[in-house]
């Protein structure tokens, strides 16, 4: 499988109090041309406003394909009875010269559970969301006919190829008008370059109703991978390496149900030396011991975002990816680079910029309030 190298990754999130649209995730990322050399567009959005505003409780399925893929989508779903909801279809700008490789149906649907399922627990409801994605997602690779990248309440994904300025031109991301609203915004601007695109390898990734993207590249991924697919079925695809980093925090936080505090002790987690001078040492002992296929290496800076909408952002033991935190009264954003917070928020206080050492996880709540978890 072929790897993507995220060494011209640049990724950026904006948490805001009041809704905004993608104009504003597209101008925080701009400025950092040199680092996404403008071959994708991806991001996702949770807690929607807009026209999805009303459906914050049934889950929307984000997908693109072709005719053919659309229509065995319709079947799959009927078939298995859920009930279409509510349904936004983009207004193209299909005007000639733009770089971007279109697909011919984009899917932005709402469903109703199935009758069976409506007073089912949250967790019967969450595995039967991930089957169905993992089932359309199979179905369509097998004529390639199309991609699902979320299936999940209140949360849209959209991930494209080409340029991220003539991306925002066709579906419109521009426009004041534009319905696209949230809350919760993550985003990056580059393909799977260095080797066959993948759609699925373009940042950021989502596996029930964790959002994570990544700066960087992980020399353990092999490592990683072997173990991961033997934890949940949910972990799959692999197309890049740092699909491993979203694994390994939703089976943590999800899974083991464990503090967010300890995802940073399980990618890297500290040495035995200094593990040995603590009084949680035999619980860091034991996860070291039993998850060491879980740790990572290599650079790395790492933007995610929680089901319940908080945000966190962390770097690797040497930090060598650079990423900062910056907000406004109303607004936090996360960024690879500075140039992409004076952007959007100039008027900040720069001397409350974030820079998030080596051992810690900056945690933003939902009322923008930061917390830093120290290793």
């Amino acid at each position: 499988m072929d790897i993507e190298d995220n060494n011209m990754c640049r990724i950026g999130s904006i948490k805001s109090i009041t809704p905004i649209g993608p104009r504003t995730a597209l101008e925080l990322m701009l400025p950092q041309q040199e680092g996404h050399d403008n071959s994708g567009y991806a991001m996702v959005m949770q807690d929607l406003a807009g026209p999805f505003a009303e459906w914050k409780d049934r889950p929307l399925l984000s997908a693109a394909c072709s005719r053919e893929g659309m229509r065995a989508v319709d079947d799959y779903m009927a078939e298995h009875h859920f009930s279409l909801l509510f349904s936004w279809t983009p207004k193209y700008d299909a005007r000639p010269g733009l770089d971007i490789r279109p697909m011919e149906r984009y899917l932005f649907r709402v469903y109703d559970y199935p009758p069976h399922y409506r007073y089912s627990s949250d967790e019967e409801k969450a595995a039967l969301l991930l089957d169905t994605r993992l089932a359309l997602r199979s179905m369509l690779e097998k004529n390639d006919e199309g991609f699902v990248y979320s299936f999940w309440p209140d949360t849209l994904t959209l991930k494209e190829i080409g340029d991220p300025r003539d991306i925002a031109t066709y579906f419109r991301l521009w426009d004041d008008a534009c319905p696209l609203l949230a809350k919760n915004i993550v985003t990056q601007c580059r393909q799977n370059t260095n080797y066959d695109i993948v759609r699925y390898a373009a940042h950021p990734f989502f596996l029930q109703g964790y959002t994570l993207c990544a700066n960087g590249e992980n020399t353990f991924y092999t490592k990683n991978r072997e173990f991961q697919k033997s934890l949940h079925r949910g972990y799959t695809g692999f197309e890049s390496d740092s699909q491993c980093l979203l694994y390994t925090l939703h089976y943590v936080l999800n899974e083991l149900k464990w503090p967010i505090e300890y995802y940073k002790h399980v990618i890297t987690p500290l040495p035995f030396a200094e593990i040995d001078k603590r009084e949680d040492a035999d619980v860091l002992r034991i996860i070291r011991e039993t998850l060491a296929h879980l740790e990572i290496n290599g650079p790395n800076a790492i933007i995610a975002m929680l089901p319940d909408g908080r945000m966190m952002t962390c770097c690797d033991s040497k930090k060598l990816r650079p990423v900062v935190v910056g907000r406004t009264k109303d607004m936090l954003a996360i960024s690879s680079e500075v140039c992409g917070l004076n952007a959007i928020m100039p008027d900040r206080d720069v001397s409350t910029d974030i820079y998030p050492g080596e051992r810690e996880t900056i945690v933003i709540d939902n009322d923008l309030r930061v917390s830093i978890c120290r290793q």
